[in-house]
Formats: C-alpha cells, structure tokens, sequence
C-alpha cells in the first residue's frame, strides 16, 4: 500500500510529527479552517507592503523607493525559491544530518497537488502560508543597513539567506524531525516565528549593519525621517497582518486561534502604552514614533508564545520587551553601530525575550502534558530548551550571515558605492524618485 506523508496538530496547536495516512483514506477538507487559513495568508503578505511603509517613511527622502523595493523584492525572489526549493528544505525528511530536510514532492510543489493536511487544509495553503514568513524575514534585515546598501548586492544576499539560513532554522523549529522541535520534552516553542524569523532576521541585520560599516556622515548629522505619517499607516497594516501571523500559525479555526489572537492584541497594546511611557519619563515626551516602536516590540515578544500564554502573559511580554528594546537602541548610540532602522533593536531582541521570558507564563495545561510525556519537566527544564534554541538562533544566524557577506562580497559589491549612497538609492539604482521634489536631499 502506497503511503502518504501528512501533518498534524497538537491540542496547544503546533506542528506534531508527519503521521502516515493510507490513500484509501483521504482526509477530508475542512471549509472553515481553510478559509481561516487562506485570510491568514493574506493578512501575513499584507504585512510585506506594510514593513514597506513603515521602513519606507523612516529613511531619508532620496532612499524612500529603494528602501521599499527591498520589501517588495523579496516578495518575488523568495516566492520563487520557496516554491522551487525552500520548503522542501524546510518541512521535507531530515538529510545532511538534519541540518536540512527534503522530500522530491515538494519539488515546484508538484507532489502536492491532491494533498489534504490532516488539520483539514490543502497542502498548498500551508505551503503558501508559511512561504511569507520566508518572504518577511530577510525583508526584516534590511533595515539593518537601509540607506547603504546596492541592490544587487541585495537582491543575491537575500537569496543565499533564505536558502542557507531561513531554511535550516526553519526546519530544526517546525519541521517534525528537527531537532529542536523535539527537544526536551515537547521541543521548544515558537508558536509563530519568535526564533525563525525575528531572532535570525534581527541578528542577522546586526552582523550585516556591522559587516557594512555605518552610513556616511554618521551620526555627525542628523538623519531624519522623511515621512512619518507613512510610517504609522505602515504599523497599522503590521498589526493587522499580524493577526494572520500568529493566530493563523495554529493551523485552525477554534480554541487556539482565539487564544493566539487574544495575545497578539494584548501584547502589542501593553507595548505601545509601555513605550510611550518610559519616553515620558526619560525624554519628556511621548512621540509616534515611539508608539508604533512599542507595537512592534511587544508584537514580535509575542510571536513566539501566543499559542502559550494567557492575556496576562502577553501583557508582560509587551511591557518586557519594550523595555529591553527601548534600552538595546539607547545602547546603541554608545556602542556606535549603525542599525538604522532597528532591525536588531526591535525584531533581535523582541524575538529573544519572547522567546526566553514566555516560560515563565506557560499555561499549566501546557506544563501538565510536557511533565506528562517526561516525568518531573519543569519550568526550569523548558528554560534550558527555550534558551538553548535562542543560542544556536544567535550563533548560527551570525555566523552564517558574516560567512554571506565575506563570499559574496568578493564577487558582489554589496554595499552601495560612495556615489550611490550621497546622491541617493532612489535615483542612483531605480532611476525614480519617490516624491515630485527638486531636491531629494
């Protein structure tokens, strides 16, 4: 009999181990997930123009088009390597000792064409679904070096990211053979993408800011943002895209879509109030920018425990990356690094309090199944686990990233040239610019 790999659910809504199911016995479709799944996946690409805006709106006037081609770029080139390949590599079986999977009918996707998961879903859906998590992270670490960097140079350091970074995480996290997915005793959590997308993207933009050195002329003159309005209409579609981000990521309709949903508003809320709080203390005023920071921080704490955590959960989480995001771009000035848009401020270290600080607000019917399936687990042991996922996060996505741009480098030039970069991204790599102006300065 001709068997057929399936995925499935646990009860807390993450990705259990493939289970076989005979082809005399399909699955059957389950209408309401699938259209849950299908708004799910259009609010996440929603995000992508989203990330535009608001990183758009942040630079100065003469990069605002080329900066926002970064987001918009990687939409095609990570679509099409996510079709060809990427989530073969992902969710495929374990080779190379695990640190990739792959499966022949994920190849073009062209074996799962009749496929129905065993959550209800076509195949299809799920692969599209979590190819714009693929498509989100590398845009995530262009604003690490916006304002500096050539766009070929991008378009190729994108590619080799996600085809040797995203996808290994990705499965050592989500796949059913990874290896942090079963690690401990019920893996290690990242409901959404704490640790696959924000902690690699946010390290990763860190090792590329540095890697590339600081624009020129800072930060000895001020850099202004040119257009801010834009930059809260772009929060707004984040947080709104973010409901498909995580509430989508129970691969469902029910119980666990409400309680990530729940936790994905609780927590940016308490991340916005937070932040414009510690700026009333510390500067005396309360800016939208900082507003829209406080959004971001507590969203991406989030990500990785909103299948957990209960609502008070997620309001500590919110208040708990504020402010170690607020402190991180603060330290940034003194150390003299150039994270521009704060790529590592804000996605790096959102990504790795939500991802360590979630175990202290586990639900107890979580705990109970984990000290279930081995005996005396405790908070203390899914500490170890959610920590020791964060460092080799950290350790692989730095390294990995470092190695990139010191190849490429030599066959590519990444970052922008002097020309380039003083006369503006805009003009100099598009041939456009993104306001009627005379001066794009």
């Amino acid at each position: 009999m001709k068997l057929k790999l399936r995925f499935g659910l646990t009860a807390s809504a993450l990705l259990l181990p493939l289970v076989l199911c005979a082809q005399d016995t399909p699955v059957q479709n389950d209408s309401g997930a699938t259209a849950w799944m299908l708004t799910s996946t259009a609010l996440v690409l929603l995000m992508i123009p989203g990330l535009a805006m608001f990183y758009g709106g942040l630079v100065r006037t003469k990069n605002v088009l080329g900066t926002m081609m970064h987001s918009f770029a990687a939409m095609g080139i990570m679509t099409v390597l996510w079709v060809v390949c990427g989530y073969s590599m992902a969710f495929g079986t374990n080779i190379l000792g695990g640190w990739i999977g792959w499966n022949n009918d994920y190849f073009l996707l062209e074996g799962i064409d009749n496929s129905i998961m065993s959550a209800g879903i076509p195949e299809y859906v799920f692969s599209m679904f979590q190819a714009k998590f693929a498509i989100i992270a590398p845009a995530l670490i262009a604003g690490a070096f916006a304002e500096r960097v050539s766009f070929k140079g991008y378009c190729f350091f994108i590619a080799l990211w996600g085809l040797l970074i995203y996808n290994p995480i990705c499965h050592w996290v989500w796949a059913s053979d990874g290896f942090l997915f079963n690690l401990g005793a019920k893996g290690a959590i990242d409901f959404a993408g704490g640790t696959v997308v924000h902690i690699s993207a946010g390290v990763s933009g860190l090792v590329a800011a540095i890697y590339l050195g600081a624009r020129k002329s800072h930060p000895h003159l001020p850099m202004r943002p040119n257009n801010l309005v834009m930059t809260l209409i772009g929060a707004g579609l984040l947080w709104v895209g973010w409901f498909g981000f995580n509430a989508g990521s129970s691969i469902s309709s029910g119980l666990s879509t409400a309680q990530a949903l729940t936790a994905t508003q609780v927590a940016a809320a308490a991340g916005a109030l937070a932040w414009v709080i510690i700026e009333g203390i510390h500067q005396g005023k309360a800016t939208a920018l900082g507003f829209v920071s406080g959004i971001l921080a507590g969203l991406v704490a989030i990500t990785p425990a909103a299948g957990v955590v209960q609502p008070s959960g997620a309001l500590a989480l919110g208040v708990l990356a504020t402010v170690f995001c607020y402190l991180m771009i603060l330290l940034k000035t003194k150390l003299g690094f150039d994270d521009t848009l704060d790529a590592f401020g804000i996605h790096g270290i959102g990504g790795i309090i939500g991802a360590i600080f979630l175990t202290f607000f586990i639900r107890e019917s979580w705990m109970a199944e984990a000290s279930a399936a081995v005996p005396g687990w405790g908070i203390l042991n899914q500490l170890g686990v959610q920590t020791l996922a964060v460092l080799i996060a950290i350790g692989y996505s730095a390294v990995g990233t470092f190695l990139i741009l010191f190849i490429l480098n030599k066959f590519v030039k990444i970052r922008s040239s002097e020309e380039g970069e003083m006369k503006g991204l805009d003009s100099f790599y598009h041939g456009e610019r993104g306001y009627g102006m005379i001066n794009p300065s």
